[in-house]
């Protein structure tokens, strides 16, 4: 059956009113989350077969958190910023279909890595793709949808982010725990049976076949997309009186922003949470490994899905909650966060200890963690575009992504890394083997040529450094609520989009 097409903008004025009809509007919002899903299902997979690579390319884990951080966001953040100003001034639809297959094939890229390099540079192409996917997507859903409906709009849109994860975990890990037999039994299917041994793969296939098997699939929604979702009238569903213009430099972006206190308090607020989730997300599977020997297809199953499903609730209900309290608290879009922010630390901390003593317990707290943390991710978008007029929202969740990505995705894993390292050399050091065990010798592959006891510090040590990390950063949340208490604070002054 036909989908069929929006209202034309000469078929109605803008002026507080969505754009087009209910059903062809609700296709348009699930098309863009399914969009950001993918977005995320790419990014994230890296983090489901995490200790696959670091075996495979011999990785400490700086080593590791630099692949999984820094290069992705500097490229992710400066390719953003270019490209949303592109989003306002070209075809939104067309800019975001184009970015969906470069990261796509990118990501695909990736299962062909024979290098630490190699596949750093498959990893640039895919945070370069992925730069172009949600400023668009904002700004597009900006003009679908009117003030007051926005915040659950963008609601669920940010649950791509969660489901992402979720998806990720639900396929990445089954396919990446795949053996080398079942790989070439599919790959013979399509006559593709000497593909890795022409191309050297040696073995461990699984972690490869997920990022090809993931990644082409992305090729065919940018497709679908491209065909199917109408680019709408820029300010269409902003209320009567709001200004309109076509499009606005990144200066006249950043000097509307520099009299909006709110918007640089959420970004730091929302760089702090990201920092804490893109620390968790990309070592939380082989901290799982190594403390509870829970391999990354048993974690991604057990842990990683429900964890990331209960993330997408988490992320709803703040959307919903937002809407139906707004019309009594105004700033309520910012304080929600916080109170979330403050509330999943001691969940997350006795998840984190609880692993390798009673799994099931670990899953429940855990997961009410997640689903608090989570309560976040359409607040930052809300505000982000809220407090600027139409012709900058693009840039404006540009500029925000920015920080986000430097801050959070840039520093959150390499620091994550960092801290793993030095707490596992302190580990060692306090076993009283430091003068015979290293970092190096003790995540060996082989620790058969070591005593008993000496396997057993360098397991512990392994496992634990990692632990403590995540403990640690953990508590970044902490200035990350009190930024989201600021912003609640300037945003009844600030915000532009009022609800109607």
């Amino acid at each position: 059956m036909a989908i069929a097409p929006a209202a034309s903008a000469a078929e109605a004025p803008a002026g507080g009113q969505s754009f087009g009809q209910p059903s062809y509007r609700l296709y348009v919002l699930l098309s863009l989350t399914l969009v950001y899903t993918l977005n995320f299902i790419d990014r994230n997979l890296l983090g489901v077969v995490a200790q696959p690579i670091i075996a495979e390319f011999g990785l400490s884990d700086t080593q590791y958190g630099f692949l999984n951080g820094p290069p992705f966001a500097l490229f992710y953040a400066l390719m953003g910023i270019p490209i949303a100003m592109a989003a306002d001034r070209f075809n939104r639809v067309a800019i975001i279909s184009l970015c969906i297959a470069i990261w796509s094939l990118m990501t695909a890229l990736c299962g062909f890595a024979e290098s630490f390099v190699f596949l750093l540079i498959c990893r640039i192409g895919v945070a370069i793709g992925e730069a172009g996917g949600t400023p668009p997507s904002n700004s597009i859903i900006g003009d679908y949808f009117k003030p007051r409906s926005r915040a659950a709009a963008l609601g669920i849109f940010a649950m791509g982010v969660t489901i992402g994860g979720a998806l990720a975990n639900a396929f990445g890990g089954p396919i990446g725990g795949l053996k080398d037999e079942t790989v070439l039994s599919m790959l013979a299917t399509i006559g593709l049976e000497s593909m890795p041994a022409d191309l050297g793969w040696g073995d461990n296939y699984g972690w490869r076949f997920a990022f090809i098997a993931l990644g082409l699939p992305g090729v065919l929604i940018a497709l679908l997309l491209f065909l199917t979702v109408k680019e709408p009238p820029r300010g269409y569903s902003d209320p009567p009186g709001v200004q309109r213009v076509q499009k606005a430099s990144i200066s006249e972006t950043l000097k509307e922003l520099g009299s909006k206190p709110t918007f640089w308090t959420m970004s730091l607020g929302a760089s702090l949470v990201a920092f804490v989730g893109y620390g968790h997300f990309g070592f939380q599977a082989p901290m799982a490994q190594r403390v509870a020997d829970i391999g990354p297809g048993q974690f991604a199953l057990q842990f990683g899905l429900p964890l990331a499903l209960i993330s997408a609730v988490g992320t709803f209900l703040g959307g919903w909650l937002t809407e139906r309290i707004t019309p009594r608290s105004q700033s309520a879009v910012a304080w929600i966060p916080a109170v979330g922010l403050l509330a999943c630390i001691p969940f997350y901390i006795a998840g984190f200890y609880l692993i390798d003593q009673d799994p099931f317990v670990a899953r429940i707290v855990w997961g009410a963690g997640a689903m608090l943390h989570y309560a976040y991710l359409g607040a930052q978008y809300t505000i982000g575009q809220g407090v600027v007029s139409q012709r900058s929202r693009a840039s404006a969740i540009a500029i925000l992504l920015f920080i986000v990505a430097i801050v959070g995705n840039g520093i959150g894993p390499q620091v994550v890394g960092i801290l793993s390292d030095t707490f596992m050399h302190a580990q060692i050091q306090a076993s009283g083997m430091g003068d015979v065990l290293t970092n190096d010798i003790c995540r060996a592959r082989d620790l058969s040529a070591l005593g008993a006891d000496q396997q057993a510090v360098c397991r512990a040590a392994y496992g634990e450094g990692l632990r403590q990390s995540l403990v640690a950063v953990t508590l970044i949340f902490i200035p990350a609520a009190l930024l989201f208490l600021l912003a609640a604070r300037t945003l009844p002054r600030d915000m532009v989009a009022k609800p109607v």
